[in-house]
């Protein structure tokens, strides 16, 4: 391969590298419109010992009042309104900090609806259901991943998608424990 050739071939991988940091960034977003692949979130059950009541109020809370400082590395609201916000979310992906714009929306005190605006791909749509019996909540998690551009979309959306997950995994996990703290009896 020639001087130049290498040089051309570096460009290539620095380009695309870049391009990747972007997408993973939330800093660019495809939405093309076209070639559009969904793929399904969750289904994920979480059965948590604490009313249904403590677990809205544990998950609106940081959106609908203030940010606990806790969170400030996680979640910044962006506009705040009495059912709706508008709030940017960090996630740490590999050595990078992805960030979405999402719109959550409060159905008090059964459901909670994301809705992505900005983020490394065009579409996501999510929901947190919430039901009690006994005493107990059961949160469902489902939602809806999409990607553009056929082949490679579908391919971009499964590498999206586990670690979108991954990310709710974790965010059920701490709701779950610090919900069944605040509704233990000592």
């Amino acid at each position: 391969m020639t001087g130049r050739g290498l040089v051309l071939a570096g460009a290539l991988v620095g380009s695309a590298l870049g391009l990747y940091g972007l997408l993973v960034r939330g800093a660019l977003t495809v939405d093309l419109g076209i070639g559009r692949s969904m793929r399904p979130l969750g289904p994920i059950t979480v059965r948590i010992d604490a009313p249904r009541e403590v677990v809205y109020e544990l998950i609106a809370a940081p959106y609908l009042r203030r940010t606990p400082r806790a969170l400030e590395e996680k979640l910044h609201v962006v506009e705040r309104g009495t059912d709706l916000v508008l709030a940017e979310h960090f996630t740490e992906v590999a050595r990078l900090v992805a960030t979405t714009l999402e719109t959550v929306r409060f159905e008090a005190p059964h459901v909670i609806h994301f809705r992505l605006v900005r983020g490394p791909v065009p579409h996501v749509v999510e929901r947190f259901v919430l039901s009690e019996d006994d005493g107990r909540t059961t949160l469902l998690y489902t939602g809806e991943l999409g990607t553009d551009l056929w082949a490679l979309g579908r391919w971009w959306g499964r590498r999206v998608g586990p670690r979108w997950e991954a990310a709710v995994r974790s965010s059920l996990a701490a709701v779950k424990s610090e919900a069944e703290r605040r509704a233990s009896p000592d």
